[in-house]
């Protein structure tokens, strides 16, 4: 008898692993979504076929694999915020990182964080959370977000608090919707932003906590979100809601995240 053995490479380990890091990935970006769901109907899809393709049936066959073969068409479109917001992570996560941004090798400027005034924007969250005043503001970091700030009102004023505040005043027009920061200025007010389709978020988050995790997973902005009932800050970034953040904790990220303007110091 002959013995059989399996050769396995280097390269088959190392396909496995990445073949296995990209369906974690995915898991990842649609776990509590609907599209679950969706996921798991079309490889119970594809299990069937194999099996009708290992038993020869021929028109059976035959006609899954004509929805097979159509089915990349099918899961772009079906997918397509998912694919979105894989991208994205890609984009943000593993190659602008701050160990290697594509800008770098072009320019001789250190690091490639947008200047924010994050003491101003800190000043605003304080007053905003005691007066339980409900708030949505959007930190742009490499997108400047045009396609949301164009559905809102365009101000392209310098940040400062005093305008933050009157902006989400109850008795303001503005006030509905959310602010859209890019650098030092207020790029536009009263600007709408997509809904996460998460399930599994607890039934206490609103529309501004949903709005601002859909924000977070569309784009790669920063999201801080006052809640109206509570007066408690949330943070929304990549992909993730971060509730009931300290005031100290929010500053100490956005000093992570952005470089602190200068010019204003108001925070005490």
């Amino acid at each position: 008898m002959t013995a059989l053995f399996i050769s396995i490479r280097i390269l088959d380990v190392f396909d496995i692993l990445l073949t296995a890091f990209l369906f974690y990935q995915v898991y990842r970006l649609i776990k509590g979504t609907i599209a679950i769901n969706i996921f798991i109907g079309i490889f119970a899809v594809y299990l069937f076929w194999l099996l009708v393709r290992a038993l020869n049936m021929q028109l059976l066959g035959s006609i899954l694999g004509q929805f097979i073969g159509v089915g990349v068409i099918a899961l772009i479109i079906v997918f397509q915020q998912e694919i979105r917001r894989f991208l994205i992570l890609l984009g943000t996560r593993y190659v602008s990182n701050r160990a290697f941004s594509i800008e770098k090798l072009f320019t001789s400027v250190s690091g490639s964080r947008p200047r924010v005034r994050i003491n101003s924007l800190v000043k605003t969250f304080k007053k905003l959370s005691a007066s339980k005043t409900g708030a949505l503001v959007v930190i742009a970091r490499k997108s400047e977000l045009e396609t949301y700030t164009q559905n809102g009102d365009i101000l392209d004023a310098l940040t400062s608090s005093r305008l933050l505040e009157s902006i989400f005043c109850r008795e303001s027009p503005l006030h509905d919707g959310a602010v859209i920061i890019v650098g030092d200025k207020i790029r536009a007010a009263r600007c709408v932003l997509p809904v996460s389709e998460n399930i599994n978020l607890p039934p206490e988050f609103g529309m501004r906590h949903r709005a601002a995790l859909g924000m977070s997973e569309h784009t790669d902005a920063a999201v801080v979100v006052i809640s109206e009932e509570t007066g408690k800050i949330s943070l929304a970034d990549e992909g993730q809601l971060i509730p009931g953040m300290e005031l100290r904790e929010l500053a100490d990220y956005l000093k992570q995240e952005f470089i602190d303007d200068p010019v204003v110091s108001e925070f005490t």
